[in-house]
């Protein structure tokens, strides 16, 4: 199968790192113009230098996501550069733990506004572009928290929700423009985040077990990588995907209902490491 993405012009948000910055990358190794945006610019700059030896051009800029004017600056700076849009990939965005006991509304609401807005705004933003050419793809990075319920992590449950919930809405409506609209939910893929959790274990647990325990709700039985993620937005961004819209599609090797059992299991999990501690004298 030959993509031909050559001169496409891509918007990545939430691309200086991460799943965003593996699809910019693909883009750019394909021949398309990228332009891509994060909260910090050095970081974002630094992606747009190493973007540029593949890309068939390259804007990066610092763009806030709840800047719903600066939103708008940057997507039609975009499109007057090089005469309009093709390609929305909306990944800014993160996950957001807590529950009724430890949240409040205020929290919800702002990472409602970092997200589902953020996600909203550009999608905004880029559509009458995509009009004016009569063709458009907006791809949609999700999470399974979104299709699938968990009992913890209610802003990234609802929010999540919400989002996949308007890629659906978005692509039947946008469809008679030619414009098509898919949601991509990940499930367990390797980024920084995952560091992150298991330096919240503290002492005691190495990364292996860590990591198994992690991967027992994966029927493949790994992360996924970002690459993963990269393959799949190619296609939906090219003329082999031409009759796909309103679809959600996982990126999670298998996983499904599993997700509703993980935080069970890293309770179990933390609980033996607290009795391995004691049984120890605190000993690794």
């Amino acid at each position: 199968m030959n993509i031909d993405l050559s001169n496409k012009r891509v918007i990545v948000t939430g691309a200086s790192r991460g799943i965003g910055r593996a699809i910019a990358r693909a883009f750019a190794a394909e021949g398309a113009r990228v332009a891509i945006c994060a909260r910090t610019a050095e970081a974002v700059e630094a992606t747009g230098t190493e973007l540029a030896k593949t890309a068939s051009a390259v804007i990066a800029r610092a763009v806030d996501v709840t800047d719903t004017a600066g939103v708008r600056k940057f997507v039609d700076d975009v499109a007057a550069a090089w005469g309009g849009v093709d390609v929305l990939v909306n990944n800014a965005g993160q996950g957001k733990g807590g529950n009724l006991d430890t949240l409040t509304p205020e929290a919800i609401l702002e990472h409602a506004n970092i997200l589902q807005m953020g996600h909203f705004r550009f999608i905004q933003a880029v559509v009458p572009h995509m009009r004016k050419q009569r063709w458009g793809r907006i791809i949609e990075i999700n999470a399974l928290a979104g299709t699938i319920p968990t009992p913890d992590g209610i802003p990234s449950v609802i929010n999540r929700a919400s989002c996949i919930a308007l890629a659906k809405s978005l692509g039947m409506s946008l469809a008679k423009d030619n414009i098509l609209v898919n949601t991509l939910n990940m499930g367990w893929i390797d980024t920084g985040q995952w560091d992150r959790h298991y330096k919240e274990m503290g002492p005691g647990v190495s990364r292996e077990e860590f990591d198994a325990m992690v991967v027992k709700v994966v029927p493949v039985g790994r992360y996924g990588k970002p690459e993963d993620v990269a393959g799949m937005a190619l296609f939906l961004a090219s003329d082999y995907a031409s009759f796909i819209s309103a679809a959600s599609i996982d990126i999670a090797g298998g996983m499904g209902g599993q997700i509703a059992y993980y935080p069970t299991l890293k309770r179990d999990f933390e609980a033996s490491v607290r009795a391995r501690a004691a049984a120890t004298g605190g000993a690794v």
